[in-house]
């Protein structure tokens, strides 16, 4: 019963706060200040998903093959060490990353891809890898049992085994991706760091959140996106969420 009743007490602490901020924004005029900056949100903003997109598909593409390959028990001896060339997109600062790449690319959408390519890569790859590495050894000895090929065991044993961690690799990678897009701007590339940067350059708190807010939003709604489509997928069987 006393849990109930903070619960209560906490919902109502709550709306009243958000009651009060609303009226301190409106009375402020800080919404229209944010109204102000809609067009240039609603632009940039297609700027950031599409940047997003491009990285983040070249960045499944390649490596969802490339953790498969190094899975597979001819890459034994090789795999740590690749990882570890993989990991050096981490190890070194985004910014940097992105610096080097407009050295060679030049300024604009290209580097900022192959930056955020390069940043995105690991944590897919590393799933991937992990995940097949993971799969019970005694469903690959019964699938070779019924005379399944290696290819067969893969597709039908493997992957649908590993699916659910490699998912998870795949939402790590996004949500790093998303939050990283903002500093493409620096290069020429767009997206919502246009105004959280000039925001801070113009120490214009409205201008900065005007881009931040909408940045924290899409990190939320794709990883949710993710997080359903992995629940879809994912076979029962294989799936916590579904358990």
């Amino acid at each position: 019963m006393p849990t109930l009743n903070l619960a209560g007490a906490g919902r109502l602490l709550v709306l009243v706060a958000v009651f009060l901020a609303g009226i301190w924004s409106q009375s402020s005029g800080v919404i229209d200040d944010f109204i102000f900056y809609l067009p240039d949100v609603h632009y940039l903003v297609v700027q950031h998903l599409w940047l997003t997109v491009m990285s983040g598909c070249l960045a499944i593409v390649v490596a969802i093959p490339l953790g498969i390959l190094l899975s597979r028990p001819s890459m034994a001896r090789v795999a740590e060490s690749m990882m570890q060339v993989l990991n050096v997109g981490t190890t070194i600062p985004t910014l940097a990353v992105l610096a080097l790449s407009m050295s060679f690319l030049g300024i604009g959408t290209v580097p900022a891809v192959f930056g955020l390519f390069v940043a995105t890569l690991l944590p897919i790859t590393r799933n991937t890898y992990t995940g097949l590495k993971g799969v019970n050894p005694a469903l690959m000895e019964a699938a070779a049992g019924i005379g399944m090929s290696p290819t067969q065991r893969l597709l039908r044993v493997e992957l649908p085994n590993a699916l659910y961690v490699i998912f998870a690799g795949i939402r790590t990678a996004l949500a790093i991706n998303i939050g990283t897009v903002p500093l493409a701007f620096l290069i020429g590339a767009g997206g919502l760091g246009e105004l959280i940067f000039t925001g801070i350059d113009l120490y214009d708190p409205v201008m900065m959140l005007s881009g931040a807010i909408p940045t924290a939003l899409l990190a939320v709604v794709v990883d949710m996106l993710i997080a359903i489509t992995a629940f879809l997928l994912v076979p029962r069987g294989v799936n916590p969420s579904r358990a």
